[in-house]
C-alpha cells in the first residue's frame, strides 16, 4: 500500500504555537546601558530647544511702545504649532515602537519588563504623566526627580518612572 498515510481520528488536534514575547525577546532584550539612555535625553531635550528658538526670538523682540508686534507674535505661534506636532509625533512615535526621536536616534526602546510592547496609555499616564506630577508637588518634588533620575545606577538600571510604569529600556 504505497501512497497511504494513517491517521488517527481520535487523535488529539496539533497546533502551531507562536513564541509569547518573552521568549521572542529572551535572546535580544538586553537592558540599554546609561549613557544611551543619557545621550537620548539630550536629544530629546536638544529637538526641544530647536523648536524654542523662534519663540525665544519672537519674546526678545519685545519693546515696551509697541509691544511683541507681528512678527514676534507670529515667531511665537510657530514654537507653539511645533511643539504640538512634536508632541502628536513622539505619541505616535511611542505608540508604534515604544521609542522617542532620541530613543530611536540612539537605538533604544521601551518594553514591559515581561518583553511586551508597552502601551501608549501606561507609558504616557504612568512614565510620563505621573512622575511630572509628582515632581510638581512644592518643596517635594525636586527630591523625586533627583530621586527618580539617580535610580539609574541601580543593579536593574531603571529609573522610578520604569518601576512605576513596569516599564525597562533595551536596545532596539
Amino acid at each position: 500500500m504505497e501512497g497511504f498515510e494513517y491517521r488517527n481520528p481520535y487523535a488529539a488536534p496539533t497546533a502551531q504555537v507562536q513564541p509569547t514575547a518573552a521568549e521572542r525577546f529572551d535572546d535580544e532584550m538586553v537592558t540599554a546601558g546609561r549613557l544611551p539612555r543619557l545621550l537620548a535625553a539630550l536629544v530629546d531635550a536638544g529637538v526641544s530647544m530647536v523648536i524654542a528658538i523662534p519663540a525665544l526670538i519672537g519674546v526678545f523682540r519685545y519693546n515696551p511702545t509697541r509691544g511683541i508686534g507681528e512678527l514676534g507674535g507670529s515667531l511665537i505661534l510657530l514654537s507653539v504649532v511645533g511643539y504640538i506636532a512634536l508632541f502628536i509625533y513622539t505619541l505616535m512615535l511611542l505608540s508604534r515602537e515604544g521609542q522617542t526621536i532620541g530613543k530611536r536616534t540612539i537605538g533604544i526602546r521601551i518594553v514591559r519588563t515581561d518583553g511586551e510592547r508597552a502601551t501608549l496609555g501606561r507609558l504616557f499616564w504612568l512614565r510620563y504623566f505621573v512622575p511630572g506630577l509628582i515632581g510638581a508637588v512644592p518643596y517635594l518634588g525636586w527630591i523625586f526627580s533627583l530621586a527618580n533620575i539617580l535610580w539609574i545606577f541601580g543593579e536593574q538600571r531603571r529609573c522610578l518612572h520604569d518601576h512605576i510604569a513596569d516599564t525597562m529600556v533595551v536596545n532596539a
